[in-house]
Formats: structure tokens, sequence, C-alpha cells
């Protein structure tokens, strides 16, 4: 499975951008652009459109840690589709299985989710998967194989898992089972990163 292995601190910096949750206090010590002469590079006003654009759509790819041909699939596909072509992307991105995975509490990261995906610790709908781009659908159900349920990582799940009041509505968690269910289809407002879809559309509009 093909992922993208750059460093998720400096991808962060370079995006001003957490990308990740240990990222934000090196935010903190230090921003700027990565390398000898990256400068503070925050300084959009004198920026072409496109170049704004362009840093919008790799915040958004990197954040969801897709490939650039995946993402560019992704938002191609949605901008076909009836409905705002930016809400229709990052519904699909929503539901990949992986970044679900991870708004529902089962892992502190993206990466973290894809791993748990990939070595097979999940079952969608009574079948092992461990494809993490799988599209969830109303009705999906996942949950941790029984004999992954006795690994020390999901019996300190709590300790890593959002409040409650952090957990998306478009999803039905249940802790005590390790088990979860697409009720709805994610919207806008489930999204807590700060997005600019539209900056990515009009990217993928040229």
């Amino acid at each position: 499975m093909a992922r993208d292995l750059a460093p998720v601190v400096k991808q962060s910096r370079r995006e001003n951008f957490a990308l990740h949750p240990k990222a934000h206090k090196y935010l903190i010590k230090k921003s700027g652009i990565p390398g000898q002469h990256g400068g503070s590079g925050r300084r959009l006003v004198n920026r072409k459109q496109y170049a704004i654009q362009l840093r919008e759509k790799q915040k958004v790819r990197r954040l969801y840690g897709l490939l650039e041909k995946q993402f560019a699939n992704l938002f191609k596909k949605s901008l076909k589709q009836k409905g705002q072509g930016g809400s229709n992307a990052l519904s699909l991105l929503e539901r990949r299985l992986d970044n679900a995975v991870y708004r529902a509490g089962f892992a502190s990261s993206r990466q973290a989710a894809r791993q748990l995906v990939s070595h097979k610790h999940l079952i969608l709908n009574s079948r092992r998967v461990n494809i993490a781009s799988i599209t969830l659908k109303i009705g999906d159900k996942i949950q941790v194989r029984p004999q992954s349920q006795k690994n020390a990582y999901f019996k300190f799940l709590n300790d890593l898992s959002p409040a409650p009041a952090q957990l998306p509505n478009w999803l039905k968690i249940n802790r005590d089972k390790l088990t979860f269910e697409v009720v709805a289809l994610p919207i806008r407002e489930d999204i807590p990163e700060e997005i600019n879809e539209q900056l990515v559309v009009e990217y993928y509009s040229r």
C-alpha cells in the first residue's frame, strides 16, 4: 500500500498546520517553512492565487494522508457529483475507513488508524478488511476483531480517546463493545479542522 513517508512535523511546518497531534508542540517552538531558506513563509498578501490554492490543497491532502494521484482522483470525482464539489470531497474523505476509525476515537491519529486497518484488526460488516481507503456508507458496521480486543492497546483505548463532545454525530460508537456504525453522512459542520475546500475546488477546476 503506497503512502507518504515524509516527516509529518516537517510537513506541518511547511503548511503551518498541525497535521498530527504531536506536531502542535513543534509548531509552537518553531514555525516557518523548513530548510535553510525557509524564512517565515507566512506572507500570503503577495502570493498569487494559484500558490494559495496549491498550499491549501497540499494541507488537506497531507491532513488525510493521501498521495497526490489518490487525492486528485477523489476531488475530480466529487466535482462530477450533484451538490457542492468541496462538500462532496470532504464527505468522501471523512468516510474513508481510516479516517472513520480516527474520528471514532479508536486511534490517536489517522496514521495510527491506517496501521490498525492494514494489520487487519478491524471487521467491516462481518468481514476482515485491510484497505484503509474503503469509502463507508450509511449502515456500515465496524468492530475490533475479538482476538485483537485482548491487545493491550485496546484495553487502554479510553486513555487515547477524545471527549464524548468531540465525537462526530455521523457515527454511533459503542466503546464497551469496541464497535461503531455509520448512521448518517458527514456534513461540513462535523469537520473541526480549519479547511477552505473552495480553494482546493478552484485548484482542480483550472
